[in-house]
Parts: C-alpha cells; sequence; structure tokens
C-alpha cells in the first residue's frame, strides 16, 4: 500500500481538523521525514490561513508574525525559498490542497541539511488530491445540528500596526479572542487567522495578494466566526464577529460540493422560500426544484430539509 493509500484508509470518524492532520502527519513522517512543517487549513474562498498546524523550531515565537507577513509579500515561489534558506531550510516540498471547490490549505515539509530525494517526492507526488478532499470533508463534519443553542459570540475589534503588533483590543474582542483560542499567556490571545488577514491586507496594498483580506474560522462544535481586516490610517482593525447566513451558507456549499444551482436553492430555503417560491424566483419547474432539494439532502447527508436548514445555519 502506497502512503496515498493509507492516507485515503485513515480513519477520520470523530477527528478534528487538528487532530486529522496530526494523524496525517505521522503517517508521512514514517515514509518521509522531514525537520519542520506547515500544514495549515484556510479558507476556500480567499485562500488566507485560518488554522496552522505547524512545527517550526529555526522561528522564534516573537518572529512569527514577521513571517507570517513575507510569506503574503513574496509575490514567487523562488523568493519564498529565499526567506526560508535565511532561517536555515535547504529544501522543501510544497502541496496547494484545493480542488473546484476552493482552496483548503496547503503542507509544506521542510528540511535543514539534506535535500528530499526524487524517490521521495515520488512517494508525496499523489497526496495533494486526498489531502485536499480530507480537509474539505473536515469542515463539512462542523455543521451539525447542535443539541443546545449555542452561546452567540461576540464581536469585537483588535487594532495592530503594520508590523503585526497589537496595539489596543476592544473588550468585546477580548472575549471573543478567549473563546477563539485558549491563552498561553498574559492578555488575551491573538488567534493566528488575526495574523494572517493583516498580511493579506499588507500584501493587497502593494499589489501582490489578490483577494479581500477577510477569512472563516471554525469555533469547535458548528460555530464559525469571519476575521476582516481594514486600513485605519496607520492602524489596522481587524474585526471579529459571527459569519452571517451567507457566509456560512457559502462555505456549506462548497464543503458539501454543491454545484451552482443547488447552492441558489439552499441560499433561497436559508431565506424562508418553500419549493413554489424558489421555482418561480429561478424560473425552473415545481419538480425540478424538488429534484435540486432532493440532490441536496443526499450531498449534505440530511434526512430532512428542517435537518439540512438547521445544519447550514448553525442553530
Amino acid at each position: 500500500m502506497d502512503l496515498a493509500e493509507r492516507l485515503s484508509a485513515l480513519d477520520v470518524d470523530g477527528l478534528t481538523d487538528r487532530a486529522l492532520r496530526t494523524a496525517q502527519l505521522g503517517l508521512i513522517a514514517a515514509r518521509v521525514g522531514f525537520d519542520a512543517h506547515v500544514f495549515a487549513m484556510t479558507d476556500p474562498a480567499t485562500g488566507i490561513v485560518t488554522s496552522p498546524h505547524a512545527t517550526v523550531p529555526m522561528v522564534a515565537p516573537g518572529d512569527l508574525p514577521a513571517v507570517i507577513r513575507r510569506r503574503y509579500s513574496t509575490a514567487s515561489v523562488t523568493q519564498w525559498r529565499t526567506v526560508l534558506a535565511e532561517l536555515g531550510v535547504t529544501d522543501t516540498v510544497s502541496m496547494t490542497l484545493q480542488d473546484r471547490w476552493g482552496r483548503w490549505g496547503f503542507l509544506e515539509l521542510w528540511r535543514c541539511s539534506a535535500g528530499f530525494t526524487d524517490r521521495e517526492r515520488d512517494r508525496l507526488a499523489g497526496l495533494p488530491p486526498v489531502l485536499t478532499a480530507s480537509l474539505r470533508m473536515a469542515v463539512a463534519r462542523t455543521f451539525t445540528v447542535p443539541d443546545a443553542p449555542p452561546t452567540r459570540l461576540e464581536s469585537g475589534v483588535i487594532l495592530l500596526d503594520d508590523d503585526l503588533q497589537v496595539r489596543s483590543v476592544t473588550s468585546g474582542a477580548g472575549r471573543a479572542l478567549m473563546r477563539m483560542l485558549p491563552p498561553t499567556e498574559p492578555g488575551p490571545p491573538v488567534p493566528a487567522a488575526a495574523y494572517n488577514v493583516v498580511a493579506a491586507l499588507l500584501a493587497h496594498e502593494d499589489g501582490i495578494w489578490p483577494g479581500e483580506p477577510w477569512a472563516r474560522v471554525h469555533l469547535g462544535a458548528s460555530r464559525w466566526a469571519s476575521v476582516r481586516a481594514e486600513r485605519l490610517e496607520d492602524r489596522i482593525a481587524v474585526s471579529i464577529g459571527p459569519s452571517t447566513t451567507t457566509e456560512r451558507a457559502d462555505l456549506f456549499a462548497r464543503a458539501h460540493q454543491l454545484s451552482p444551482r443547488q447552492s441558489e436553492v439552499l441560499h433561497l430555503a436559508l431565506h424562508g422560500m418553500d419549493t413554489r417560491a424558489i421555482a418561480d424566483e429561478l424560473v425552473i419547474a415545481h419538480s425540478t426544484t424538488e429534484d435540486h432539494l432532493k440532490a441536496l439532502l443526499a450531498k449534505t447527508d440530511s434526512t430532512s430539509r428542517h435537518q439540512l436548514l438547521a445544519r447550514a445555519l448553525g442553530g
């Protein structure tokens, strides 16, 4: 059994996305060694990192914001390899994990001595489709029907400077941060997503990063938050708040591989339209709308329209 087959056979039931990536890295390390790694999940629409899984002993914790900024500001793979060389990395294998529904993450394996052999690269070559599907399905598994109404995430704002140093935090943001990431040092923690959206904004201002500086972050159970960066003169405001219905629906549709038409039907159903109203809005037959709804239930493993909408809405 080759490495891709071993990863495909991994039992992922009940695993969080972080536990999944830990298990996958264990299988990869057993066949192809590496000195450091970054296995990140990204927002499928914007490509911005939302949940890094990394072991980078050559980077001091205090230097991480600067490295994150440089990652977004490098315009080519060659430039990024130059940054890595400054950290002592001599060779890297990079995988972009994306499909037609979006970019779900990336995996980088670093070595600081001998390079990766052709045989090792061949072992890794078949992994992107398997890892991509696993990350997408991990996102899909977050859309469960909660046993009780989830506690609403409080909105707030963090102000950072261009060096990604925190200058102030609103009380709402402080409480939101404590929910998003357990504190490891005095003061409210700053999740990786906040640094990444700021780095993306700075790179966008320089004409390098093409997308908008925002991302959706999983908070556990069925909860999702949206994190956005916006320029305010010499400061950058990072807003944190619960994802909107539209933002959740888009992520739900991508994670469950919905077609554009199925996504339209879902969007209208989430806004209270019944089957007839959806058919009229889309100018399609009532029976065609019913077929789309049946396909939605099948693709999302929902037993009823009520369950489908509850999962998509998170309540």
